[in-house]
């Protein structure tokens, strides 16, 4: 849901109030699965990956509602004490004008004053609070808070980068020209203006088919490649539609996604094709490296 000074209204249960409402601030989750038959799609935060942590840093429900926001960002007023995480982009975030570390369980005090700086890295920031927020039904300038234990934790994130975003074959990647096929992964694809959580929209040198072809829609999700009749490409983001007609030459991996969520609008990057199996492999890396994450965050509290 859009957060807006237009939107909120004052409630008994307000923990934090909003000064400024900053760039498309909106709440996210993991998403709502189990509707794309009815033409719902999941939707949920663009950096899933940076939700999970930031909630399971602060022991909440791993599917928990965050604030996720672009910069300039919002300028929050805490009206209650409580406990944050911040994750994702860096803005160079403040508590009362002093820096504060992104991936860090942070105990903030009544009175005290949210800010975002600058925009250091990254396009997407997410601010989780211990507890979770309530209901995303705020009015009045405020946000509502639910949960007020204060809790601090023992460790840290930092966050990563990777140089190239990979992908698997799509199902109309042999429809390709040989050509295009090999310049897939040797070009530069740069983000267009025309681009939003539904889609990405890239400039690049066309990619071309062997011939015209004719699709019935069917099924695409976060990450499909979809080639435009220009010959450009779209990789659809988290608000994408749940069926389309144009082809589908490649799937970007669950475990990049977050990486391409977080790049803006010029940005460059290179695809790298590898296999499903590998995709496979990596995205079980990646929830180990969560596992083990959780079993830490257990020990360290316990001591």
């Amino acid at each position: 849901m859009l957060v807006s000074t237009k939107d909120l209204f004052l409630k008994k249960n307000i923990k934090l109030k909003l000064l400024k409402k900053g760039l498309l601030s909106t709440f996210q989750d993991l998403g709502k699965n189990g509707l794309r038959h009815l033409g719902v799609n999941p939707s949920g935060a663009m950096d899933k990956y940076a939700v999970r942590l930031i909630n399971i840093l602060l022991q909440n429900n791993e599917s928990e509602s965050v604030l996720e926001m672009h910069f300039p960002a919002s300028e929050i007023l805490f009206e209650e004490n409580c406990t944050i995480i911040i994750g994702g982009a860096d803005f160079m975030p403040t508590i009362d004008n002093q820096a504060i570390a992104n991936w860090k369980a942070i105990n903030v005090t009544i009175g005290s004053i949210l800010k975002f700086n600058k925009k250091v890295a990254g396009n997407r920031v997410y601010l989780g609070v211990k507890g979770g927020f309530g209901s995303p039904k705020v009015e009045n300038k405020f946000l509502p808070y639910l949960g007020n234990s204060m809790y601090e934790s023992k460790i840290f994130l930092k966050s990563s980068k990777t140089p190239h975003i990979r992908f698997t074959l799509g199902n109309e990647y042999e429809f390709l020209t040989k050509n295009s096929k090999q310049n897939i992964e040797n070009q530069l694809f740069t983000i267009t203006k025309n681009s939003n959580r539904m889609g990405f929209r890239m400039n690049t040198e066309p990619l071309k088919l062997d011939k015209a072809i004719e699709l019935v829609s069917s099924a695409v999700d976060f990450g499909t490649i979809q080639l435009l009749p220009d010959g450009q490409i779209i990789i659809l983001m988290a608000d994408h539609q749940t069926s389309g007609g144009y082809p589908r030459i490649g799937n970007i991996i669950s475990v990049d996604l977050p990486y391409l969520a977080q790049l803006d609008f010029n940005d460059s990057f290179k695809l790298q094709l590898i296999s499903i199996e590998k995709a496979e492999d990596l995205l079980i890396s990646q929830e180990r490296d969560i596992q083990k994450l959780k079993e830490s965050i257990k020990f360290f509290n316990n001591i």
